[in-house]
């Protein structure tokens, strides 16, 4: 097992050479990077100074989120993807080693919910589609283990990395409706900490690997579920404020601090783990 203790914590400088917070030229890559939060956790890591690789379906739209950033005086690069083909997957890493040579940290931010796979209140369990449910499962875990297998691979290589996987409240604790999506993302903090020793014992202590359960955030995903078309609160919605001290839901700019820290020397000693950002939603009992 590794076992390098060259410079107290205190005084141990980031991979810059500056703060341990540092992501100067790191480069980072975002599975679902095209959505709502993938696209404002892209920006703002650009602006920090990492080279960021959008990786999603949406071509027009990954484009577009790379041009601001370029725009505003950061590198990014687009690369079509399917989570679920490793082929594809593996052709996106040989590209950005290509051009980068090395990959820092992974985001799965990839993800996604289905119809048949959740349970409304007009309806009982016997009325879940098994082939939704199982695309959910799909699409949530085996596109968090894809990436990872893939990416993991220049990591361990280099002797250092950080994966961040995506979980959700409902990985907590059995919200009703979202069936399919509740068990993919508990199967994901499971995977978390599953790879957490994995990588450590086998690769060492350079590679760490955590997740971010963020709270109610309104992306596209969501918003019909959480908004009605006037922009007021569903019932659901109204549950969700009611049960978050702060009040309001997330904004997407505020998972960035908890993405830039765990991608960072700041959190070297860091694994396993599961960041919760959420109001304090998970802690509200009544």
């Amino acid at each position: 097992m590794n076992q390098q203790h060259s410079t107290p914590l205190h005084t141990r400088e980031g991979q810059g050479g500056g703060s341990l917070f540092t992501i100067s030229d790191q480069v980072v890559v975002i599975t679902g990077g095209t959505g709502i939060l993938g696209r404002a956790i892209a920006k703002y890591l650009a602006a920090e100074g990492a080279k960021v690789v959008i990786l999603g379906r949406k071509a027009e739209v990954g484009n577009a989120i790379v041009d601001d950033i370029v725009a505003a005086g950061g590198e990014a690069m687009f690369l079509t993807t399917d989570v679920l083909n490793q082929q594809i997957v593996q052709q996106n890493c040989d590209d950005i080693l290509a051009k980068y040579g090395r990959v820092d940290a992974l985001l799965n931010a990839a993800g996604g919910n289905m119809p048949g796979a959740t349970i409304p209140p007009d309806k009982t369990f016997f009325d879940l589609d098994p082939a939704q449910f199982q695309t959910v499962l799909n699409l949530n875990l085996t596109g968090t283990v894809i990436p990872t297998q893939v990416f993991l691979k220049p990591m361990a290589a280099q002797g250092k990395g950080a994966i961040v996987n995506f979980s959700s409240m409902a990985a907590f604790r059995p919200m009703t409706r979202v069936c399919g999506y509740a068990a993919a993302k508990a199967g994901i903090s499971n995977f978390t900490a599953y790879m957490a020793t994995e990588c450590a014992k086998k690769f060492g202590e350079g590679i760490r690997v955590n997740a971010i359960a963020p709270g109610f955030f309104i992306t596209e995903q969501n918003r019909s579920l959480l908004t009605n078309p006037d922009g007021s609160f569903t019932q659901r919605g109204q549950d969700v404020i009611r049960q978050t001290p702060f009040g309001r839901m997330g904004e997407p700019e505020e998972l960035c601090g908890t993405i830039h820290y765990l991608i960072s020397d700041a959190s070297r000693f860091v694994t396993g783990t599961v960041a919760v950002v959420d109001g304090g939603f998970n802690a509200f009992a009544m």
